[in-house]
């Protein structure tokens, strides 16, 4: 008989060496980390290269799930956590500098190009918060887990974050 096993149960599954219960984990969280990836790094390769690597950090690191916690934000902090260190790394600014950057589908390809460069004039704690909660429309509470701060401060976060948004993207429209 087939059933749908809760999330704290495929965790302990997981961590007695379940690989199907460690997919069957991360495989609902994929698309949202892909998203956190891409939004902070603007590189679809890299973005599935974040997203795989977080994956097997994951997975060696299941046991530092705290008991009763949600996998989401969790994981999606390694998913950041990695971001940043990719973007820290000699080769991202090497690799960057010849002025490609990997296009997304979009119906509005000018307007999508104008926010992601000013996203990416944002530092990478503004730009997690933004993608978090525009791009995933994340609640506060879960934004709060993913960078282990209070409610409070994520929305404090995140509209400052935006406040700095703002000016650089009409700033872009006044030269446009």
């Amino acid at each position: 008989m087939w059933f749908e096993r809760s999330e704290a149960e495929l965790i302990r599954s997981a961590m007695n060496g379940d690989s199907s219960a460690f997919a069957d984990l991360i495989r609902p969280q994929y698309a949202a980390a892909f998203r956190v990836a891409y939004g902070l790094l603007h590189d679809v390769h890299e973005a599935e290269d974040v997203v795989q690597e977080a994956a097997l950090t994951a997975w060696r690191k299941l046991g530092n799930v705290r008991e009763g916690s949600q996998l989401r934000p969790w994981f999606l902090a390694i998913v950041a956590n990695r971001c940043r260190t990719v973007a820290k790394s000699p080769w991202w600014s090497t690799a960057r500098m010849d002025g490609r950057e990997e296009e997304a589908p979009s119906p509005d390809i000018a307007a999508n190009v104008d926010l992601r460069r000013a996203l990416a004039r944002l530092g990478h704690d503004e730009r997690l918060l933004v993608v978090l909660r525009y791009y995933l429309d994340m609640p506060y509470e879960e934004i709060a887990a993913v960078l282990g701060i209070s409610v409070q401060a994520a929305r404090t976060r995140v509209v400052r974050a935006v406040r700095r948004l703002r000016p650089i993207l009409q700033m872009r429209e006044a030269l446009v």
